[in-house]
């Protein structure tokens, strides 16, 4: 999913072999793959942000849904009931709250794909 934004594996950074200089490792070499690292960490961070933005989003939104389906099981209750207590609610009435739902739940998707 993430493989065109990051560029080591584990692996790849287990199996890292290093040229001996005369002092030990390449530092130029060391400080290169470091670098890499550094990058792909810096992806990570970015990537789990935009994860919990899209989970706080959700989390919102299911919110938001849970309550409307409350709200129409209520409305839907009274119509059975044939209650007056509140305004007279009708099957148009439940067919508009159904396609506001449709519009929330279906549009999200569709900006999410595009």
């Amino acid at each position: 999913m993430f493989q065109n934004r990051i560029t080591l594996t584990p692996q790849d950074i287990l199996n890292k072999e290093f040229k001996i200089d005369v002092r030990g490792f390449n530092l130029k070499e060391v400080d290169q793959f470091l670098d890499v690292i550094i990058g792909d960490y810096e992806e990570f961070q970015k990537i789990i942000k935009e994860n919990e933005k899209e989970k706080e989003e959700l989390l919102e939104q299911i919110t938001s849904l849970k309550q409307e389906i409350r709200n129409l099981k209520t409305n839907i209750e009274i119509a059975k009931s044939g209650g007056t207590e509140r305004r007279e609610v009708t099957n148009l009435d439940i067919i508009r709250r159904l396609s506001q739902l449709e519009k929330i739940v279906y549009g999200k998707e569709d900006e999410e794909q595009q």
